[in-house]
């Protein structure tokens, strides 16, 4: 069974001290959101994406993006919600809506601002979710890391057991679909599926991923990005 990819898509980048949201900043002359989508797009794994914006942008989204680049596989755009965990339960109520709800469906979801996945780790990262039913990309922290509260560090937890969360993050539909329906409304928004998925008593694989899979945050990592770009394309030509 193939993939969904769901890419919530849906935050206004306020660290990026642009009035221009950052999906839609450009990279190498082309939209960041539209270098995302490009990752899965005709992927043989994927049939289909479900890019998650704001209510607001779908009109240019549709125009900028989708019909300027023709993709494929892009079933539909959704309005996201105010919480990116609300953009992705908005989502999976699409999946339902167009019949991607098998209990066994592998569904991916990416952040939009994480354009330089190598989607040659896709076949693993389904064969994980296949037999596990939950699996993250990940990589283990360097830095070290401190617990700090009001400015002072109350822990230094050793780096063995730290790794940072990455996307693709995916699931079964079925337990993704749980998850959300036992979230608590009072427990705040949450930044990572995986936890919510973890909270509801589901045991989550890591698989290591790449350091070249940034997320597009600040301006500096927009630079970074240029440069990784070009070095790959240098190696490929």
């Amino acid at each position: 069974m193939k993939s969904i990819v769901l890419i919530p898509a849906a935050g206004s980048g306020r660290r990026m001290g642009t009035t221009t949201s950052k999906q839609y900043l450009e990279l190498q002359g082309k939209p960041l959101l539209a270098h995302t989508i490009a990752l899965f797009d005709q992927h043989p794994q994927v049939e289909a994406i479900y890019p998650i914006v704001p209510a607001d942008d779908r009109e240019y989204c549709q125009r900028e993006i989708l019909d300027r680049y023709q993709f494929k596989s892009v079933r539909r755009l959704i309005a996201g919600g105010s919480e990116r965990q609300d953009s992705v339960r908005n989502g999976l109520a699409a999946l339902i809506e167009d019949g991607y709800n098998q209990p066994r469906r592998p569904i991916l979801i990416h952040d939009g601002a994480r354009p330089l996945f190598n989607t040659d780790l896709l076949a693993a990262l389904l064969k994980s979710i296949d037999a596990n039913g939950a699996c993250i990309m990940a990589v283990p922290a360097k830095d070290t890391i401190k617990q700090v509260i009001q400015g002072q560090i109350v822990d230094s937890p050793s780096r063995d057991q730290l790794w940072q969360a990455q996307t693709p993050q995916g699931f079964h539909f079925e337990i993704l679909d749980k998850a959300f329906h036992l979230q608590a409304s009072d427990e705040g928004p949450s930044t990572d599926d995986a936890a919510l998925v973890a909270a509801a008593g589901y045991a989550v694989q890591v698989l290591a991923g790449e350091d070249r899979n940034i997320k597009i945050t600040t301006p500096a990592d927009l630079l970074i990005a240029a440069a990784l770009l070009d070095s790959y394309q240098e190696k490929s030509a």
